[in-house]
Parts: structure tokens; sequence; C-alpha cells
């Protein structure tokens, strides 16, 4: 009953991951190195041809992109190719060319786009001021509203002052922000701006509020009119913090912006929005590179709390493949209640949760940004070997998949959430039901099938069809979902078995209490620590040891697992394997034993 998809919900162009452009010629360039012996000349700089191809097409500054070609080549030429593991032998371990080039990649992005402090400079006395300034259409006014709610959650008071007379629906959008995130809003429609300015941080010292936040006018482009009224707000209101708002999708326009600011009004940094719309990403390396002057944060959704913290070697990471954890885990520290989190644990970690808890989930993940953004942060490349199904990348994009499986949940019964083996034949279902009796021969029903087995004749035709009617879905949808509904059942309790409860995957809302995220995130910026934690060896990435070389310690069955568990939740992935590995090591088991008392008892 399942449907093939078509393609049109393909990955391209600008529908790819984020900085997809540039990911792949790191790929390339690790796949050209994979089976080399050695980091030569002639050897790094074919693999730095397909880096720079890349570089170039997601727009970064040509003499960035030629200074960071020029920094991997002195690093990695004449370097030995080796890291330690600070395993339990605390040897030396040797790993292959393609993993110490991608180390040397991770330091130098690091190197070209820090170091950062995301802190705000404070006034030494009353007030903090904080002059938001951009051309039109880069995101200001919505920035603005996230930078308010970023200090509100941080226990500070806020005033938003609408300085952008220029356009009405500047003032009203400011005014419907500040509704919403319950902040007073100083607008005077009319009047100089800076003016505005100037009362509006008056007003504020009455009312002590710790922060104004100054949402000035843009232009199309820059001019002398902008800057010179720019330049008077400064002068007037003296703002602590001068951040430029810069739309990532202008390509390399957002450095000679950033440039054309800097020059007039000393920049304190860079704020990066509409990064989630753009598989370029080019102007994330370029402008600390050109101006000096570092990006703060980056806006990756729309929703008032997607302002992330700039963090380099973050962003590293998910231009490598290699994923972005301690990000990962700041979201889902923010969405996670740690009461919660502690009381679903056991019951996720035992396979034992229903529909309900598997919808609460698709909650939670949809109140942290798109999928795009989360399977980004992911570090799927590494567990992929380098590079990530496309099937894999298809479904975690589509976001409308999940508001497909809410809705065919919601139209099923309490019942059918509580128990979704109601939905298959008793020959089929896990445990015989109270109702089945034994026959006259005493001959029980047949073995029930796997979850990972089962096929739509193994369903009850008349409650599919009845939630598929009720959600507006086919009946194939249905089978799917409680098909892979109940495999990701079975996989949790497995992942939990497997992994402790801990690593990369405990962090997943409800799989791990959230009181010891805090834990993990210290072990994710300490790369020793991580090393010896995952088993040290093998090819490991920055960060991440071990990963590409089969999940280092995690051993040789986590990857496919969690392929499975990616690809449950949305639709594609292959099947889990584990379960049939530990059958055939038990039945292995079992007939060695008995072949060990035969022989016994012939003595």
């Amino acid at each position: 009953m399942r449907r093939e998809r078509s393609d049109k919900g393909a990955l391209c162009g600008n529908h790819g991951l984020v900085f997809e452009t540039i990911s792949k010629g790191f790929r390339a360039a690790r796949e050209r190195l994979t089976g080399k012996g050695e980091l030569s000349e002639d050897v790094v700089d074919a693999a730095l041809k397909d880096v720079r191809l890349s570089l170039l097409e997601a727009d970064v500054e040509f003499r960035t992109v030629k200074k960071f070609l020029r920094d991997v080549k002195q690093r990695a030429l004449g370097e030995e190719v080796q890291l330690v593991a600070k395993g339990k032998d605390k040897k030396k371990v040797r790993v292959r060319p393609e993993d110490h080039f991608v180390q040397i990649c991770h330091e130098a992005l690091v190197d070209l786009m820090g170091p950062v402090d995301t802190s705000l400079a404070r006034a030494n006395k009353g007030i903090t001021g904080i002059m938001m300034v951009g051309l039109q259409g880069s995101g200001k006014t919505t920035t603005t509203g996230k930078l308010a709610r970023k200090l509100q959650r941080e226990g500070h008071s806020v005033m938003l002052v609408a300085a952008d007379v220029y356009r009405p629906a500047a003032i009203h959008q400011l005014q419907v922000l500040g509704e919403r995130l319950g902040v007073p809003v100083f607008a005077a429609p009319g009047a100089n701006p800076v003016d505005i300015c100037r009362d509006a941080t008056e007003e504020a010292s009455i009312k002590g509020v710790d922060f104004v936040i100054y949402d000035t006018a843009g232009r199309l482009t820059v001019d002398d009119a902008l800057m010179a009224e720019l330049e008077n707000i400064q002068s007037s209101v003296h703002p602590a913090n001068i951040f430029l708002v810069i739309d990532a999708m202008i390509g390399q326009d957002a450095v000679q912006t950033a440039k054309a600011f800097d020059e007039r009004l000393d920049l304190t940094g860079v704020i990066l929005t509409k990064l989630d719309g753009d598989a370029r990403g080019g102007a994330a390396l370029s402008i600390k590179a050109t101006t000096g002057k570092p990006i703060k944060f980056l806006g990756m959704g729309e929703g008032l709390d997607k302002l992330d913290e700039f963090r380099p070697e973050g962003l590293a990471g998910r231009i490598l493949g290699m994923g972005d954890l301690v990000g990962l885990m700041n979201d889902f520290q923010e969405v996670v209640d740690e009461e919660k989190a502690a009381a679903d644990a056991e019951k996720m970690l035992g396979g034992g949760f229903g529909m309900d808890d598997f919808l609460q989930q698709i909650k939670t993940i949809q109140s942290m940004g798109s999928m795009r953004d989360l399977m980004d942060k992911m570090p799927l490349g590494s567990l992929f070997g380098g590079d990530i199904p496309d099937e894999v990348l298809e479904q975690a994009a589509d976001d409308n998949e999940l508001v497909k499986i809410e809705a065919m949940i919601n139209s099923m019964t309490k019942k059918e959430r509580a128990d979704p083996e109601l939905f298959l034949d008793e020959s089929a279902r896990s445990s015989v039901p109270a109702h089945a009796k034994l026959t006259r021969r005493k001959k029980r029903p047949r073995k029930p099938k796997a979850p990972d087995q089962l096929g739509p004749e193994d369903f009850i035709e008349s409650r599919v069809q009845r939630v598929a009617r009720g959600c507006g879905h086919q009946g194939e949808d249905v089978v799917a979902l409680v098909s892979r509904f109940m495999v990701m059942r079975d996989m949790f309790g497995m992942l939990g078995d497997l992994m402790g409860g801990g690593g990369m995957l405990g962090k997943i809302p409800g799989i791990k209490q959230a009181k010891q995220l805090s834990a993990v995130r210290k072990l994710a910026k300490d790369p020793d620590a991580l090393q010896a934690l995952m088993g040290g060896g093998g090819g490991g990435m920055p960060g991440i040891p071990g990963m590409p070389g089969g999940a280092g310690g995690l051993g040789g069955g986590a990857m496919p697992d969690l392929a499975s568990m990616l690809g449950d939740m949305g639709g594609a992935g292959p099947s889990p394997t584990k379960r049939g590995k530990d059958k055939k090591k038990g039945k292995d088991k079992r007939k060695k034993d008995r072949k060990s008392r035969r022989k016994n008892r012939r003595k």
C-alpha cells in the first residue's frame, strides 16, 4: 500500500540544507583523499580545488577564499597524519589522511570566523542602548523583537523604540511585536528620528528600563542621507551596541554593506538573518575576515525565539557535516521541561509509549524550528561516512510530513493512540489478546511478526480506512505511520540499551532528563573528554572522535539504527539490523551450548 514519493519534494537549489553549497566541496575533497597514504602537495592541491569551487559558488569573498586555502595548505603539508586518542592505553592512534584534512579545515574555519564574544556591551551606568541598523528588507524589525525576547529571558526589562518614521508599516509591526512580548514601544509618527530616540531614552530612564533597542530606518541602498541620520542618532543617545542586520541571501553584497556601515558607525557586530533560507551562506565566512567585526547572532527562523548566538566552531562543524551538538542541545534545553523529560525517559527508553506521546514529541520538535535546521545540527555527515543519503535529507527537510503525521494521529481514537497494535490483525500482534481462546488442539496463534516485517495484509482494513477518511489521507499512509511508529518504539528501547540513555541521541526530548544536558554540553566543548568517552580511536572528527569509522565507542550497530530512526520519523531510511544480528548471535550461542552438552554426555 506504500506510495512512491514524487520528485516534487526533492531537494535542490536553495531548498537544500544550510551551507549545502559549501559542504559539497568539502565532501568532494574528503572523497578525493580517501585511500591516499599521505597529505602530499599534489594530493592537497587537488582536494583544495574542490573546496575553492564550492566556496566561490557560495559567494564567499574572493580574498577570503585565497586566505583560507593558503592557511589550510600550510597546515596540511609536512604534518604527520596522526592524532592522539586518550583511550585506556593512552597510545597514539594513526588516522586516515581524509580525517586529518577535515580536522585541519575545521580549525581553519574556526579561525576565519572567530573569535566571537556574543555578550552585549553594558553602559557604565543607567540604560544600555542597542542601535539596530541595516538596509530595507534585511529583517531589522523582526530581529529587534527577537533580541528583546532574548533579553527578557535573561531577566532584563526592555523598551523598543520605533525610529523608522519613513515606513508606516514598520511602526505598526514593532507595536505588534511589543504586544506579543509584553514590552513597551515608544513611537511618535511624523517626528524627527533623532528626537524620538532622545525622548525614548529619557522616558526609559524614568521607568528604570535596563535596555533600549532603537529600530532605525533603512534604505534600499547605502546613501549619505541614511548614514547622516544614523550618525546623528548615535551622537545623541550614545548606544553601547550598534548591530548591523544583514540578509544572508544578498551574497557578496553583504560584505560591501558591512564595510560601508562600519566606516561610518564603528559597528559592534553583525546579526545575519535568513540564513535558514539560503543553501550558500558565504556571507557567514566573509564578514569577520573582511571587516574585522564579528557576527554576534544568527537569525535561523521566523519565531521570536529563533535568534542563535554565533558559535564559529558550531558553524564549522555544520559545514563539514559534523553537526553542532552544543547548538542542538541548547535548542533542546529551551523546549524540554525537566520534570516531564524525567517522567518520559522511563516510558520511551522502555519502548512503552503510545501515539499521544509521539504526538507530543512532534510538537516539541516543531517548536524548535524547521526540521532542516535541526537535521543540519546533527552529525549525519559523519555517521553516513561523509555523505548523507538523499532520501534522509528529503524527508528531514519536509516539515509537511510532521503536519501529516499529526493529522493522522488526531483522527485515531484514544484507545488506538494508546495501543497502536489495535490496528493489527490478531495473528500479527506481539501478544495474545485476552479474548483469544485456545483451540481444542491447544494450538496457539502463529508467532507474531516483527514490526519491520509488517505488511498491509496484517492490518484491519476498517480501522485503517476510518482514520484515513478522518484526516484526508490515504490508507497506505496510515499503515506506513503505524508500522514505522512500532519500529521506532522498539528502536528507542534498543538505543536506550545501546547508548545507556546517553550520547547525542540522549538529548532528544523525553529520552534523557534535561538535568544532564549541561554536563554533556561541557563534554561537547572538550574534545579530549569526548574522545575518551566515545572510545578514542579510529579516524575521528574533531570534537566527535571515532564517528566516521563506525560511530567510535558506540559500536558498529549505532549508525544503521540512527538512520532507521530518522527514516521512521519522516518516512525514509533503511530498516533496523541490530534485531537480526542479536537473534543470530543468540542462536549461535545456543547451538554451541547444545554441542558442548552432547560432547560432555559422550564422555
